[in-house]
């Protein structure tokens, strides 16, 4: 994963994908909350809007060259590093979870930028599936392939730690200054670090997924007991 090899994605691919994101996953969601429908339909479309976007990055990236898929890292894995991204996830979920209590406790922060998670999974049963399948297998997909399988990738031309912590930097500066921030940037790094060691995307997708799964349905219960 750290060799020089010619094939490797750059800073080219990198511009492109998160490019891609921009117009696609910010300026999406932008549009999609001035529709006039009702709001638990406008969460939930936002909910995948973060897949959807770091797809689009990818595929923008991808297309600049039209390097071998693994190149970004997908390629096989195996059962053990599936087990590997298990447990990563549950040890990230509770590290992410500790990073905002901190955050919190140190800047006065309490905003809550995924309400509109809540939003999209309220309004029944059925909302609720869709908007926990979006968080958390849409969007480990869209942002993986884009912020481990391309820019991580390419960062690790300099290095395992500017590769790891500038690619875990990146996707936490891009879900903003808030208490996501440290969340992001914690689960970043163990999914970097999975991706590096594994040489795999799988296994980083399956982190994220496992940090994500519990998301919604705990911000769905935190509204109903407020």
């Amino acid at each position: 994963m750290t060799n020089h090899s010619p094939t490797r994605p750059g800073w080219p691919e990198i511009i492109a994908g998160l490019t891609g994101l921009v117009v696609v996953g910010f300026g999406g969601s932008i549009l999609v909350t001035r529709l006039p429908i009702d709001p638990a339909a406008i969460g939930l479309i936002m909910t995948a809007m973060s897949g959807i976007g770091g797809m689009a990055g990818f595929l923008a990236a991808y297309w600049l060259r039209r390097l071998d898929l693994a190149a970004f890292g997908i390629r096989a894995t195996t059962r053990c590093w599936i087990l590997i991204g298990v447990v990563g996830g549950i040890l990230g979920f509770l590290a992410k979870s500790a990073a905002i209590l901190a955050y919190i406790a140190i800047t006065g922060d309490e905003s809550s930028p995924q309400d509109i998670y809540a939003d999209g999974g309220s309004g029944g049963a059925l909302n609720l599936v869709l908007a926990t399948f979006f968080l958390a297998i849409v969007t480990p997909l869209g942002e993986e392939f884009l912020f481990r399988g391309v820019v991580t990738t390419a960062l690790l031309r300099y290095g395992a730690v500017v590769g790891v912590v500038g690619g875990a930097l990146i996707f936490a500066v891009f879900h903003g200054i808030n208490p996501i921030f440290p969340a992001a940037f914690v689960s970043g790094l163990v999914a970097g670090e999975v991706f590096r060691r594994s040489g795999s995307i799988w296994p980083a997708v399956i982190v994220h997924a496992v940090i994500n799964l519990p998301t919604v349905p705990v911000l769905v219960m935190a509204r109903m007991a407020a």
